[in-house]
């Protein structure tokens, strides 16, 4: 199987309507994605001081984190209107192969910065609320 290309791996936002559509949060320059487990310990006197684990039980969640350069489009507005209000909205990660993750995300962080003379950057971090699904 041949390496991805890092800039085909989207962040988009969902746009509310029905049916859902999402659009590409412009200006990204890096995006990683977390998939995050904490199982449930099962273990017993029996087990033989050996750990087990409940298969299926526990907490499962998504990380996302981005940084880019801030373009002032309707996609960046919209994520920082979700972070001042803290407010829950739909969002698509897509991959070069056409996977795609889907699930409803809250900014947990965003961030700005710029030097004199150089573009705005911006970093968020988003964490899952629900069922993050591959569709």
């Amino acid at each position: 199987m041949p390496a991805q290309n890092g800039s085909a791996f989207l962040l988009k936002i969902g746009d509310s309507g029905s049916p859902l559509t999402y659009e590409t949060v412009a200006g990204l320059r890096t995006t990683q994605l977390s998939i995050n487990g904490d199982p449930v310990v099962v273990t017993h006197k029996e087990s033989g001081g050996w750990r087990d684990l409940l298969s299926g039980a526990g907490t499962r969640s998504v990380s996302v984190s981005a940084a880019g350069i801030f373009l002032g489009s309707q996609s960046e507005s919209a994520i920082q209107s979700h972070a001042l209000a803290g407010t829950i909205d739909d969002y698509e990660l897509s991959f070069e192969d056409g996977a795609r993750m889907r699930g409803r995300f809250v900014v947990q962080r965003l961030d700005y910065s710029g030097d004199f003379n150089g573009e705005r950057n911006y970093t968020l971090q988003l964490e899952s609320s629900g069922a993050v699904v591959t569709a």
